[in-house]
């Protein structure tokens, strides 16, 4: 009579070598050498997975990646534990123990990385955002950069005296995350209208408990794909937060690459009613433009900054004051660990004028003008 572990490790393999690992490679080379295929992929059935898997982990009422996060390095360590202790115990047998341990351990691997391929690694080979909105992106003057950064310091200075501050004169928000979560969902919804690969019928952002600890890690937020929820670090200056959960929920449908993430969640909150949500898409579009400017034309960018409001200049302040608290090895390692993430992923820097998220905010300006004309 057969054991019941000497069959484990041939079905392992066989869950190994036949599903996981060859299914993951297949997909993630037809999206990066066969025309079309990642974009009828992330507009046909990743929207379905995502939709799904969204309204699932959606009816939590807490975060089920940090959740995981957490709990998942405590079960593996515990496991680790327990098949060293096998493997101690089964003296004759520690060579079968080892090998099923390690059978074991890569049908695991091949299994994260199959969802994370279906859940957000075809993605990153879809057409840009630019190709499927219609946003020629193209070399652009010093005098058109420094037009758009003198506009977003108007748009700054025009809300600024909206927004509430605390006893430091550093604007706070006035609406609950909860509250903000459903602006931002309402301002995809109307950004669907005029970008319909922007598909609404998805959940809003949720809080992350642990914040702090993404602060000493130089997150702001994050895209988890095995549950697909959008997390978003509470702990930062308020103004950041509303566009934080734009860029997210960007990833969410599906855009993957960061500087394109950016300027949707710019977009998103630029569609917004809420006021708050506008400053906070405005405050980054500022920050992306006005360095660029600053990387061009150091004097030009200092006089338009002068010219901001004594409130957004407070806001910058507190912010720089903020990070600057969480300089470090751990940030550092961080940053080292996403930057190799995103360029395994293929996300280069733009090779344009001043970067692909300005250039983006130059090509809507472009547009603009052409309409008022």
């Amino acid at each position: 009579m057969r054991k019941e572990s000497d069959g484990i490790p041939k079905r392992r393999l066989w869950l190994l070598l036949l599903l996981c690992f060859p299914v993951s490679l297949a997909l993630l080379l037809l999206a990066q050498y066969a025309p079309g295929f990642a974009e009828w992929y992330a507009t046909g059935p990743y929207v379905l997975l995502s939709r799904a898997g969204n309204f699932l982990t959606g009816l939590l009422p807490f975060s089920l990646a940090e959740l995981l996060v957490v709990v998942l390095p405590l079960l593996a360590l515990i496991w680790i534990a327990v098949q060293a202790a096998r493997a101690v115990r089964s003296k004759g047998n520690r060579g079968c123990m080892l090998v099923d341990s390690g059978l074991r351990l890569l049908c695991a691997v091949g299994i994260v990385l199959l969802l994370f391929t279906t859940n957000c690694g075809i993605n990153y080979s879809r057409s840009t955002f630019a190709q499927t909105c219609g946003l020629p992106v193209q070399d652009s003057s010093l005098k058109e950069l420094e037009t758009l950064c003198s506009s977003l310091k108007d748009k700054l200075n025009a809300l600024r005296p909206q927004m509430p501050e605390d006893e430091n004169g550093v604007m706070e928000l006035f609406s609950s995350f909860s509250s903000l979560s459903g602006d931002a969902q309402s301002a995809f919804d109307t950004l669907a209208n005029e970008y319909p690969l922007l598909t609404s019928g998805y959940g809003g952002p949720k809080p992350v408990l642990l914040s702090r600890l993404m602060s000493w890690c130089s997150i702001t937020g994050v895209f988890f794909p095995f549950t697909f929820e959008a997390n978003v670090n509470t702990d930062v200056p308020d103004y950041s937060i509303p566009s934080t959960m734009c860029h997210e929920l960007s990833h969410l449908r599906g855009f993957m690459r960061e500087d394109e993430a950016n300027f949707i969640g710019y977009l998103a909150c630029c569609r917004s009613e809420n006021t708050q949500l506008q400053y906070s898409g405005y405050m980054l579009a500022f920050i992306h433009v006005n360095n660029a400017l600053y990387a061009a034309d150091t004097e030009r960018a200092g006089n338009i900054y002068a010219q901001l409001d004594s409130g957004v200049q407070r806001d910058l302040a507190a912010n720089n004051a903020y990070w600057k608290q969480f300089e470090g090895p751990a940030a550092e390692i961080s940053s080292a660990v996403n930057d190799a993430y995103l360029k395994a992923n293929r996300q280069e820097e733009g090779v344009k004028s001043y970067g692909r998220m300005v250039d983006l905010l130059l090509a809507e300006q472009r547009a603009a003008v052409k309409e008022d004309y």
